[in-house]
C-alpha cells in the first residue's frame, strides 16, 4: 500500500468516525472467510456496517478525530474490525449477541464508543445490547407525556357517563 493509499484509507475511516456516533472495535481473528462474510451479512441486515482495517490506520484516524476518545487505541492489537452504526447504539451489540447464539465465539468486542463514552471489553456486550435506541427513548417519553392526559380524559368520560346515569336514575325515581 502506498502512502497516498494509506492516507486515503485514514481519511475514509476518520470520515466514518465523524459521521457515526456509535462504533464498535472488534476482534474477529481466526474466523474463516465464510464466517467473516456471515458477520458482514448479519451486520448489513441490522443496518450496520462491518469493515476490517489495519490497526495503525485506525489509530491515525482516531487521532485525527476530536470527538473520539484516543484511549480506544489501547485495544488496537491483533486483528481489528470496526462496526459502524449510524442510528442505533445497541444494534452492533445485538448482532454480536445473535452471532453468539448461532455458535460464533467471535467477533469479540474490544471497545465501543457510544456518544463519546468508551466501553472496553467483551463483558460490555450484554450491557450495550440493553441500551435503548434514540427512537425507543423518544417513544417512551411521548408515551409518558400522553399517559396523564389520556387518564384525565378517560376519567372525565367515564365520570360523565356515571354522572348522567346517576342523574337519569334520580329523575326516574322522582317521576
Amino acid at each position: 500500500m502506498t502512502k497516498s493509499e494509506k492516507q486515503a484509507v485514514i481519511e475514509e475511516i476518520a470520515e466514518k468516525l465523524q459521521g457515526t456516533q456509535y462504533f464498535y472495535v472488534t476482534d474477529a481473528s481466526g474466523l474463516s472467510v465464510e464466517e467473516v462474510n456471515t458477520v458482514r451479512r448479519r451486520c448489513f441486515e441490522s443496518g450496520v456496517e462491518y469493515r476490517v482495517y489495519k490497526n495503525t490506520l485506525i489509530q491515525k484516524a482516531i487521532e485525527s478525530v476530536e470527538a473520539v476518545d484516543n484511549n480506544i487505541g489501547e485495544v488496537l492489537k491483533g486483528f481489528s474490525g470496526i462496526i459502524f452504526s449510524p442510528e442505533s447504539s445497541n444494534a452492533p451489540a445485538k448482532v454480536i449477541k445473535g452471532l453468539r447464539k448461532e455458535g460464533f465465539e467471535k467477533p469479540v468486542l474490544k471497545a465501543a464508543s457510544i456518544d463519546g463514552d468508551l466501553y472496553i471489553g467483551d463483558n460490555s456486550v450484554e450491557e450495550l445490547s440493553n441500551l435503548k435506541s434514540k427512537a425507543e427513548l423518544i417513544g417512551e417519553v411521548v408515551g409518558l407525556l400522553q399517559s396523564p392526559a389520556t387518564n384525565v380524559i378517560s376519567a372525565l368520560q367515564s365520570g360523565g357517563n356515571n354522572l348522567s346515569g346517576l342523574l337519569k336514575a334520580l329523575a326516574e325515581k322522582e317521576g
